[in-house]
């Protein structure tokens, strides 16, 4: 499966890098295939992973607010793995030509 997911910590500063840095890095060492772009965080695997990781970053960005809002989209195809890259490629391969990111 895939997850789409951004935490924001509510009646903080306007800057929100703090906690996404914070948030990253634990993605970063999950050791999920993950995607972050300027908006959320895509993160690929298998549901109890993803869900405690999504969990995890929740509850971090809790330590230092007092109030968090968790947004989660999640795509689930069964058997289908590389979906992060996947569904880029096939829109690539669609448009004869790469997408900016």
């Amino acid at each position: 499966m895939i997850a789409e997911f951004s935490i924001s910590p509510v009646g903080e500063s306007v800057s929100l890098s703090k906690w996404v840095a914070e948030v990253i890095r634990i993605v970063d060492e999950s050791g999920l295939e993950h995607e972050t772009n300027a908006m959320s965080t895509v993160v690929e695997g298998e549901w109890d992973a993803v869900m405690a990781l999504i969990k995890k970053c929740h509850a971090k960005v809790l330590e230092s607010s007092e109030r968090a809002v968790t947004t989660i989209r999640i795509d689930d195809r069964k058997g289908a793995r590389g979906r992060i890259k996947g569904k880029i490629e096939s829109i690539e391969k669609r448009l004869g030509r790469k997408i900016r990111k």
